[in-house]
């Protein structure tokens, strides 16, 4: 499964915000502690009740609190088409690379 770092998460939302998503597959509590700003949050188990939220043209990158429960959505969509990237680290990561938490 492809992989991308938080910092080159930053750098591609940055440059291509339009043509990339974020999945945050993380639960409802976890989210409302921070996420990364833009993204869309479906929990892993609704995942597949909720897979026609997502635009199946647009590439997206999952997101969870350590790479673990992204792993696990990322090769359910890509069995279904869908072009995913799983963020190396998870929010943990993302965390540690801006030190504010990155919630909007």
């Amino acid at each position: 499964m492809p992989e991308v770092t938080p910092r080159e998460t930053r750098t591609i939302l940055a440059r291509k915000k339009d043509r990339i998503g974020v999945l945050d597959v993380r639960k409802a509590e976890e989210w409302t502690k921070g996420h990364i700003p833009g993204a869309i949050h479906i929990p892993l188990d609704e995942l597949p009740l909720r897979l026609g939220e997502l635009d199946p043209n647009r590439e997206w990158i999952v997101v969870c609190r350590s790479g673990n429960r992204s792993a696990k959505a990322c090769a359910y969509l890509a069995e279904r088409g869908f072009r995913v990237r799983n963020m190396r680290g998870g929010m943990l990561a993302w965390n540690e690379t801006d030190g504010k938490g990155g919630s909007e």
